[in-house]
């Protein structure tokens, strides 16, 4: 596959996420276009959200409503129709016409953008996994429809490891989010606690809630773990070494302590070659067990639709 969208596609993953890039170079080489232009979608519709440029820090907008507008519209047109797009949309429409994605998928992803436009408010923890479901899991659905999952049930593991990389992401910017007036935690664990926003300085009590988020990741990165056996080997390699990479963050997230929040947590080059090093068994045990490992019915579900 050549062309533009791959190719900016390929920029995008270098420059925006070092973890997923290093996974994904353990794709084969067909699967691992289609994902990273996906991603580069997906990173691009974040971007234009929240001011980032390749997911740096979000940074407050002029008038974000416009903005989700025009990416829905541009959303819509690049799944309905035929005219030429910018290489994200155009990743997009590649990626969306040849794995058959329902338009609901992308849909759902621009959905969660619309709740940080609303500036939604997250009561409980139900109400954090259903912005989770529509920011990362129905990624991880996407993604693995790309590697050729169509079983709902192993559509629904690779929704749970996005769900974990959301909650792991919540715990490390805390305070990032709190400085753009975002808060992710649930309303009903900060009780007591000053109101998040700018300047908010670290505490025991908001590095608790962190653990508290990596603590509930902890079922959702194990119910990703036993859906590997659906995937191809090297693409369970490549998934195995993404939820060790991202797993890790959290460790780091735990050993920091509270003076830890003040900064990004994150895997080194060495480290991810070592962890990557590691997936390869779990690709290779995968490979020996069954599809019937019973998902905990506590977990978020998903929304059913066509497949």
């Amino acid at each position: 596959m050549s062309g533009a969208p791959v190719a900016e596609s390929e920029a995008a993953i270098a420059a925006g996420s070092q973890s997923f890039a290093a996974a994904a170079r353990l794709m084969p080489r067909a699967m691992r276009d289609d994902v990273v232009m996906l991603y580069a979608w997906c990173r691009h519709a974040d971007d234009v959200i929240d001011g980032q440029s390749l997911g740096s820090a979000p940074e407050r907008v002029d008038d974000p409503a416009a903005r989700l507008t025009a990416l829905r519209a541009e959303t819509l047109a690049a799944l309905q129709g035929d005219a030429p797009m910018t290489p994200p949309f155009e990743a997009l429409r590649r990626v969306a016409r040849r794995h058959d994605f329902p338009a609901d998928w992308p849909l759902a992803l621009i959905d969660g953008f619309a709740m940080d436009v609303a500036g939604r408010r997250y009561r409980t923890i139900e109400d954090t996994l259903d912005y989770a479901y529509h920011v990362a899991g129905v990624v991880g659905v996407m993604m693995a429809r790309v590697m050729g999952v169509r079983d709902e049930a192993a559509l629904d593991r690779a929704c749970d490891l996005g769900i974990a990389f959301q909650l792991t992401n919540i715990a490390r910017d805390i305070l990032d989010d709190a400085a753009i007036g975002r808060v992710y935690l649930p309303q009903d664990w900060l009780a007591g606690l000053p109101p998040l926003g700018p300047g908010t300085a670290p505490s025991p009590a908001l590095h608790s809630a962190a653990l508290r988020l990596l603590d509930l990741a902890e079922p959702y990165y194990a119910s990703a773990r036993a859906g590997l056996p659906a995937l191809p080997l090297r693409a369970a390699w490549s998934i195995a070494a993404a939820l060790r990479i991202y797993r890790q963050i959290g460790v780091k997230i735990r050993a920091g302590g509270p003076e830890g929040m003040t900064r990004r947590a994150g895997t080194g080059r060495a480290e991810k070659a070592g962890l990557a090093a590691a997936a390869a068994g779990d690709a290779m045990r995968s490979r020996g067990r069954g599809r019937a490992v019973s998902r905990d019915p506590g977990l978020f579900q998903r929304p059913r639709g066509p497949v």
